[in-house]
């Protein structure tokens, strides 16, 4: 008796010094893209998955939202979970890998995004600037260049974004493309420029979505377009050699619906995570708050994703079905 006990206390101390090891080789992972909207939501459920279901999870960085889905689709975990998928500007790439024959899962539930162009409102009441069409007036386009000469600057989003391509369309079918150039840097630089305008009491101007924690941070005003309309609404993707000249884009974006994406081979392995990723939904308001205290607060994501989920229990509540 004493020695069967004595092995299985000994078998007990090897299983507890290994299971780390273990747990730590086949963490759930989930995509980091770097700004703050998508790190608030994905250190949210980074928390919520190790501090509800004791799971370990790796925020993995991720820097364009094709390699992200590329990741997703291998299911080899090298990415599991994806916060940020943003309809329509993603839809091809749900229809690719999350449809019919796809490996990864679309959650339903899903909160509203929106998209535009912004300037502040100091410069559009100063200058008169309150529509798209405003910005093909040579005038006012001055406004927004280096020296009040010449060609205005426009901020059309970064490098691998989808919506940056929808945008080289928008541009050139509101007429304004001729008298901007098109800038394509990363948001970082983008809200530098910004934030340098709005103290300098110059012109910035450039694509805008929300949630975003420039609402918070700054008055942005959002310039008037023509409402969505589909039928004045055609992208055809960029593996398309002739895209940009089939393309059309006449009218403001739909809201977007803003899901969570993740593996069907979390799913298999892990349908306890999975049932909580289909309950997990935002608002606007809340990712802007979380975006707020990352980007401008300079919280950590994953202190302010914890302080989110202390301050929200009825909803952490509903989303583990309590």
């Amino acid at each position: 008796m004493y020695s069967a006990v004595k092995t299985l206390l000994l078998t007990s101390a090897v299983l507890g010094t290994l299971w780390p090891a273990f747990a730590e080789a086949n963490p759930i992972t989930v995509a980091d893209p770097g700004y703050a909207t998508a790190q608030g939501t994905a250190y949210v459920v980074k928390v919520l998955l190790e501090g509800q279901l004791g799971k370990q999870v790796e925020a993995v960085k991720a820097a364009s939202v094709p390699v992200i889905w590329e990741a997703l689709n291998r299911n080899n975990g090298e990415i599991d979970v994806w916060t940020d998928v943003w309809l329509p500007n993603q839809k091809a790439f749900v229809d690719q890998y999350a449809g019919e024959g796809g490996k990864v899962k679309l959650a339903a539930n899903y909160y509203a995004g929106t998209q535009g162009y912004c300037t502040t409102k100091t410069t559009a009441d100063r200058y008169a600037i309150h529509s798209v069409y405003d910005l093909s007036d040579a005038t006012k386009a001055e406004v927004f260049s280096a020296d009040g000469k010449g060609k205005g600057k426009i901020w059309i989003g970064a490098a691998g974004w989808l919506s940056t391509n929808i945008e080289t369309v928008r541009a050139r079918d509101y007429g304004f493309a001729d008298f901007f150039d098109l800038q394509t840097t990363d948001e970082a630089v983008a809200t530098a420029d910004l934030d340098a305008a709005v103290k300098a009491g110059t012109g910035w101007i450039g694509y805008c979505y929300g949630p975003h924690q420039n609402f918070a941070r700054y008055q942005l005003k959002v310039l008037e377009e023509p409402a969505h309309d589909p039928t004045s609404w055609a992208f055809v993707e960029p593996s398309d050699p002739n895209w940009l000249e089939k393309s059309s884009i006449k009218s403001a974006y739909k809201d977007a619906e803003i899901h969570i994406a993740y593996t069907r081979s979390l799913a298999e392995n892990s349908p306890e995570v999975a049932a909580i990723l289909e309950k997990v939904t935002f608002t606007t308001d809340d990712v802007s708050k979380l975006a707020f205290a990352i980007a401008v607060e300079g919280k950590a994501p994953e202190t302010a994703a914890t302080e989110w989920l202390t301050a929200n229990p009825e909803v952490v509540a509903n989303w583990l079905g309590n």
